[in-house]
């Protein structure tokens, strides 16, 4: 509820601060007096749109602070995605400033203005007879009946499943899309696949293979230098080894003589002795060497082949073709088993509609189960409010689509007059009607659900006496359960109110100003009398204004 209001250099208000109480306000005051400026500063700590203009002193900056309770609204998910601070007693601050810049504060905290729109909208409902287009939206009349149909777990679970069956739609679609991309290259991969697997690559044999291919490449000039080698090492008369043999007994004789020559004996023999086993491995590789003309040709046309694929793939080792080939491998595989995904898939979406379609016949069957208690409770408020004829015409049919909010499609239709033909309520209600039947469900609404401070702007404009007198039991029986104000010009809704205020202009030093003061219970007395005969008050006109108020 607005617990209170304080404006700054607004409009025709120089300094105002005013408490309000809970239930039933009413705010009288003549034609012109300020009422229209009173809602435009409410309307801006909402998060409407500020100019220069609003500036009473233009070198000045205006300033308006609203205080609400709202411990009973269950804002606190709302003040969280919007990353408000939480109080149950929050203040929204609108200051506009000589330059023209705006600024808007909860908690003291900066917010932006859709932010603060956002909550406006669940603090206060300024109702207007010129504001009753949303009677006609389709959304509203859905909010109306699950009001009635208390379908807000329901709603809440199907928006849920909703969400979770858009994103897997979304994912099989992007399946689909690329299994057609996926096709178009699928050929293509399998036969870069085909190759690398062909080659049976393995890490490290480019090395070994062109080692192989330089020996059996030059098989002839090894064997010539093993021989040369071969006999180097071993000729009997001047071969190292028996060169070699000849040092080493002159050695061990000498160390026999001296031991300081024995270091000597030991490293000549230690040489003789790899000597000795070098030649016998250039004995092996003389036997083992030969020309293979076939090997040769194979170990060539695969180092070719290696070549190519890594000129091909742009690499520069094998290890690089052996992740190349696993990537593809992949990518084939992944391309020949999308099938089944998408199958896995589709499986996924069916089994989320069947929960989807639970939920949303539950909304239409409990949706079903109150329209003919709404049609009646509108109606009888509405008979009493001077529409005797007025009807009802509410279809709900089940469709194949999901909305979001279930999958029906709604007719609210609507006839004013006994034997009309239905019609959309935009074509079929006039203004003053649209504004009594938007009164009626709003009263109806707050039976159901906790609605928000509720502001009633003149609505009961050229309604008669009797109708008057039964808007403002209206508003007062809604005010049991909420905090409704009523700007009105009829004494009979004037004298209904919890608590009084009056809007007047009055000059101080010459300038004329807005002032907004609650009435006490004399004060009401003269402010219902004058409204009941003019500035001129009759005993009768005061009488009778004392006798709305007992």
């Amino acid at each position: 509820m607005l617990i209170s209001l304080s404006i700054k250099n607004y409009a025709l208000i120089d300094n105002l601060q005013v408490n309000f109480n809970d239930g039933f306000s009413v705010i009288t005051g003549e034609t012109g007096a300020g009422k229209s400026i009173l809602l435009g500063a409410l309307s801006l700590v909402l998060g409407k749109r500020a100019d220069l203009s609003s500036l009473k002193n233009a070198d000045e900056k205006c300033v308006i602070e609203a205080a609400f309770s709202i411990s009973n609204y269950h804002l606190q998910s709302l003040f969280k995605a919007e990353d408000f601070d939480y109080e149950e007693q929050t203040i929204i601050r609108r200051e506009i400033l000589p330059s023209g810049k705006s600024r808007a504060f909860v908690n003291d905290s900066p917010v932006n203005l859709n932010s603060l729109q956002l909550l406006g909208e669940r603090l206060i409902d300024i109702h207007s007879q010129h504001q009753t287009l949303e009677l006609t939206s389709n959304d509203f009349q859905f909010q109306i009946i699950d009001a009635l149909a208390n379908n807000d777990q329901e709603l809440e679970n199907y928006k849920t499943e909703l969400k979770a069956h858009k994103v897997l739609q979304k994912q099989l679609n992007e399946l689909v899309h690329f299994q057609t991309e996926a096709i178009k290259e699928y050929d293509y991969n399998s036969f870069l696949l085909k190759e690398l697997v062909d080659a049976n690559l393995v890490v490290g044999e480019l090395e070994s293979l062109e080692e192989e291919y330089e020996t059996l490449n030059n098989v002839e000039s090894i064997k010539e230098k093993l021989a040369e080698s071969h006999q180097l090492l071993g000729e009997e008369q001047i071969g190292v080894i028996s060169t070699l043999t000849l040092l080493k007994n002159s050695l061990q004789k000498l160390a026999s003589m001296s031991s300081k020559y024995e270091d000597l004996f030991n490293r000549v023999n230690s040489s003789l002795i790899d000597l000795d086993d070098v030649f016998g491995e250039i004995d092996v590789f003389q036997e083992h060497l030969e020309a293979n003309p076939n090997r040769l040709e194979a170990v060539n046309m695969k180092l070719q082949k290696l070549h190519n694929l890594m000129q091909k793939h742009a690499t520069a080792e094998v290890s690089e073709l052996i992740n190349i080939k696993n990537n593809l491998e992949e990518k084939v595989s992944y391309t020949e088993n999308l099938d089944d995904t998408i199958q896995k898939k589709q499986l996924e979406i069916s089994k989320k509609e069947k929960d989807l379609n639970l939920i949303s016949k539950n909304i239409h069957d409990k949706r079903l189960e109150v329209i003919p208690t709404l049609t009646k409770q509108l109606q009888d408020i509405l008979m009493s409010l001077g529409m005797p004829n007025a009807q009802f015409k509410i279809d709900l049919s089940y469709a194949d689509h999901y909305f979001t909010n279930g999958k029906d499609e709604l007719s609210f239709l609507f006839s004013a007059n006994k034997g009309g033909s239905f019609n959309e309520l935009k074509k079929a209600a006039s203004g003053g009607e649209l504004s009594r039947i938007m009164l009626a469900i709003k009263s109806v609404l707050s039976k159901y659900i906790q609605l928000p401070t509720i502001m009633f702007d003149e609505i009961d404009t050229g309604v008669s006496g009797e109708i008057s007198n039964k808007m403002g039991d209206i508003m007062l029986e809604m005010s049991k359960t909420m905090q409704v104000f009523s700007i009105t010009h009829l004494p009979q809704i004037a004298a209904k109110g919890h608590s009084h205020f009056k809007v007047f202009k009055e000059d101080v030093n010459e300038v004329t100003q807005t002032n907004l003061v609650k009435l006490n219970h004399d004060e009401r007395i003269v402010e219902i009398a004058q409204m009941l005969g003019g500035l001129e008050m009759s005993s009768s006109a005061i009488a009778h204004a004392k006798e709305l108020l007992n």
